[in-house]
């Protein structure tokens, strides 16, 4: 019998996954899901985040060791840059255009977004902001009383723990010099940087200025350097195989936790959950799945002649899935690696330098869900942001979106800072915490298309990129060794 290919086998886990949930709510065991197998899906990504760090810097000092040529590194750099920025702006205008077209924020009942307007009103009174859209329903008779009681659950909202902690990093980022962002890049502490996933970007720079001074020294010297650098990069790759074989039970136990967590034991709650912000959550979805199945595929056939539609999401069908799954582009990384590697023939000296560093810089997921989140919550307190205002949401959603590290809902910290860009309140990111998690799944899985995408065109630019059809292009993995 054929082998089943290795998405197959992590959809089914995901499918299973939910299933158990579901099943374990009805019947009351959430407690023991949340308890007995929710860790071995916190295992499984700590295990691909414990693979990603190492492989990202000795990935890096391979490749830019191995272009042999400065002048090439920087024009790859240039290119690589230049275009994770095209597809970001694209993502966030994508999300501008939905939004500000469906208008999820005004399919909320008109009682609830009064209320929702009161709110805001109070909030930007107690911050010195003048209203400048003609709307004050604080000095209408009628919505006094109601304005009191809606006083009282601001202040407590603003209080809520999960906000408050979000609000505090946002705030010492404020703080901060216009060149901050500059500085964090440049590690003082290279071990300090290794030891945390979100300084990404630091290790990044360490391993491009090895990989650079290795191109600077005599050959004799930087041969044997380069041959441990080689020899570890395919230490880390065989863990990956070796991690990959238990992929489809990681899956199921990550996928039971989060629905349990969701759900407790009442399945009612997901379904209210999604009730309550289902436009919204429509709207962002629209946006994603035209980035995965349109916009990122008519960028690459317009580059990329070789690579074929359905050839490129079989070749990418792993990555994907484990993206969907983990919600971590840092710890989908080494398999998104071996996928562009192995399945879309995208030379390794390509691949080592543009990935990772996509995975820390594009999130085009993250920024078009800022974009929609954004004018989705103006919209339902009555606020009718200018032309100007969305450009700024375009500018500071972009900005934030590179720095927003490869993890779990890094973006609504993010988030906070483009509400903030606006003069919008940072607390009402409490609004979308339900579904968040689930949404971040999708996100996820546009970075990593994106992160392939861009890949494939740099690759084919730079005319290293040796794509062949596969039957089973998932096999690269050896699951059966």
């Amino acid at each position: 019998m054929k082998k089943l290919a290795l998405h197959w086998k992590i959809i089914i886990g995901m499918v299973l996954g939910i299933i158990w949930a579901l099943l374990s709510s009805t019947m009351g065991w959430s407690s023991f899901t949340i308890n007995w197998i929710d860790p071995f899906g916190t295992i499984f990504i700590n295990l691909l985040k414990l693979i990603a760090v190492p492989l990202v810097l000795f990935s890096i000092i391979s490749g830019v060791a191995n272009i042999g040529d400065p002048n090439s590194l920087g024009r790859m750099g240039g290119k690589t840059l230049g275009i994770y920025l095209i597809t970001t702006i694209m993502a966030i205008s994508l999300g501008l255009l939905l939004v500000n077209t469906i208008k999820p924020g005004e399919l909320i009942d008109d009682q609830s977004r009064i209320d929702n307007r009161i709110s805001y009103e109070i909030w930007a009174d107690s911050q010195g902001y003048e209203l400048k859209d003609g709307i004050n329903y604080l000095k209408d008779p009628e919505y006094f009383e109601r304005a009191q009681e809606i006083s009282e659950l601001t202040k407590s909202e603003l209080q809520e723990a999960a906000v408050a902690d979000k609000l505090e990093t946002v705030q010492k980022r404020k703080e901060s010099t216009p060149l901050q962002p500059l500085i964090d890049i440049v590690p003082s502490n290279f071990f300090y940087s290794l030891s945390n996933n979100g300084l990404m970007l630091q290790i990044i720079f360490f391993a491009v200025f090895f990989g650079v001074c290795l191109l600077f020294i005599p050959l004799d010297k930087a041969k044997p350097v380069l041959n441990l650098v080689d020899g570890i990069n395919e230490v880390f790759l065989k863990m990956v195989d070796i991690v990959m074989q238990a992929a489809p039970f990681f899956v199921f136990a990550l996928l039971a936790g989060v629905v349990s967590k969701m759900a407790g034991d009442d399945i009612g709650k997901v379904i209210e959950i999604f009730k309550g912000l289902s436009w919204y959550s429509l709207t962002v979805l629209a946006g994603l799945l035209l980035m995965i199945f349109v916009v990122y595929p008519i960028i690459l056939k317009a580059f990329v002649k070789k690579i074929p539609y359905s050839g490129f999401f079989k070749a990418m069908s792993p990555a994907q899935t484990l993206a969907f799954s983990t919600s971590s582009s840092a710890a989908t990384l080494p398999v998104t690696m071996e996928c562009v590697e192995q399945n879309l023939g995208v030379n390794k000296k390509i691949s080592s330098f543009v990935l990772p560093i996509g995975a820390t810089v594009n999130m085009d997921g993250t920024s078009l869900y800022q974009a929609v989140a954004v004018i989705f919550l103006a919209q339902m307190h009555m606020i009718d942001l200018t032309v100007a205002q969305q450009v700024t949401v375009v500018l500071t959603a972009t900005l934030a979106s590179i720095g927003s590290a490869a993890v779990p809902s890094a973006g609504l910290v993010m988030l906070i800072i483009v509400l903030d860009s606006v003069g919008l309140n940072p607390a009402w990111i409490a609004i979308i915490f339900p579904v968040d998690r689930i949404l971040d799944m999708f996100r996820t899985v546009v970075n990593v298309t994106g992160d392939a995408t861009v890949c494939s065109i740099i690759a084919d630019g730079e005319d290293m990129l040796d794509y062949r059809e596969h039957d089973n292009p998932t096999q690269t993995f050896d699951l059966d060794s």
